[in-house]
């Protein structure tokens, strides 16, 4: 069995961008290499044509493209026939693609396609609350009837999903997603910074930043020597047209502005050490499908205090290996970490308790088998 990822992100120096996309793709790329099964990555909408062989893995980079008209048809039309070249020359099984605005309609591939539940843009908007460009719905749902099955990554989303697309909910296979537990060890989960908070991700409305900011400007008055570091690009907010740090630096107190310090965006390789300096790490998403950074933070023994929407209750036990709030709870997040803050022994027992969750759920060593099982079952009954 050879497998194909269809993907605008993939972590690699020659790559665009990646985010959180690109990075689960590689974890469970590099568990299906360790099987002995070769991988093909198709990477849409970068700069040059480019082909990278390595570790196991082939990289094709596909130029992005204009056309004189409806280029979002004719550029999945050049996908498909690239992608098809490929799948013929090195005998490819199945090929898996993201479900955000529809990348594989209007293309028709020469073996199955699996879509997986990365987040569509209705999804998204649904959870924020806001209205969907009509186009972008329309690609989307069109996009789910090209494919033979389906993976999601929680049930929170599954169900979403289902309902948003009219989808039979028996074609659909919850998979979790995973990670190498190797890659991210500590050591020593006594030692950090105290009274250090962390923030991973994009600062974007939907994450939560904006109630985040409303948090520290609490905590920052109980504890004075807590420290905010956020991590992650900047967005150009969606209401307001202009950048999401500004509006949170409008919102901060002085004494909040003082005590953060955003690094924008950093290397992937410096991201397990902020985690593990970090005393808690918090994340009051209100739109996301699984969450990878909080399963991040939770293997490397820290406590989180997350959001209690939907796919968080299906990764922590609140109370036992993490903390579920609704981020419009502003006092009860500023309860939960000064608590944490002030209670040394309870900041690494709920971090020994988060690792144990992700040995027994989240480990990519187990969850490939789920995948290849899928993929073999998959391949068998669309007999292509």
């Amino acid at each position: 069995m050879k497998i194909a990822f269809l993907t605008p992100e993939y972590p690699h120096p020659k790559v665009n961008t990646s985010a959180g996309i690109g990075t689960s793709i590689k974890n469970l790329v590099e568990a299906l290499v360790a099987k002995n099964i070769e991988v093909t990555i198709f990477v849409y909408h970068q700069e040059s044509y480019t082909v990278i062989k390595e570790k196991g893995v082939t990289i094709h980079l596909i130029a992005k493209k204009s056309y004189k008209y409806c280029t979002w048809y004719f550029y999945r039309k050049h996908l498909q026939n690239y992608i098809n070249a490929v799948i013929t020359r090195e005998n490819i099984s199945i090929i898996e693609a993201p479900d955000w605005t529809g990348i594989t309609m209007f293309t028709k591939f020469s073996v199955p396609l699996v879509i997986r539940f990365h987040g569509t843009d209705a999804y998204f908007c649904k959870l924020e609350k806001r209205k969907q460009k009509f186009k972008n719905f329309v690609f989307e749902k069109m996009a789910f009837k090209k494919a033979s099955a389906y993976i999601s990554p929680t049930n929170f989303t599954k169900e979403e999903t289902a309902k948003l697309f009219s989808l039979a909910p028996n074609k659909i296979n919850v998979i979790a997603n995973g990670i190498d537990l190797e890659n991210f060890q500590n050591k020593t989960p006594n030692m950090f910074t105290p009274k250090t908070l962390l923030y991973i991700g994009t600062v974007i409305r939907k994450k939560g930043v904006l109630e985040l900011a409303k948090v520290f400007n609490k905590v920052i008055e109980k504890e004075p020597n807590a420290k905010l570091i956020l991590i992650g690009s900047d967005a150009v907010d969606i209401r307001k047209g202009v950048s999401t740090y500004k509006l949170m630096q409008d919102i901060f107190s002085d004494k909040a502005k003082a005590s953060t310090n955003y690094l924008g965006k950093v290397s992937y390789a410096e991201i397990t050490t902020h985690i593990k300096n970090a005393h808690v790490c918090v994340f009051p998403s209100f739109a996301e499908t699984f969450g990878m950074v909080t399963v991040e933070s939770m293997a490397l023994q820290k406590p989180v205090v997350n959001t209690s929407i939907g796919w968080a209750q299906e990764i922590i036990d609140d109370g036992v290996n993490g903390y579920l709030l609704h981020p419009k709870e502003t006092e009860l997040y500023v309860e939960k970490i000064i608590t944490l803050f002030d209670d040394r022994d309870l900041s690494v027992k709920i971090g020994k308790s988060a690792r144990k969750k992700v040995e027994k759920k989240f480990n990519i060593d187990l969850i490939v088998e789920e995948n290849i099982s899928f993929y073999k079952k998959v391949i068998s009954k669309n007999n292509y």
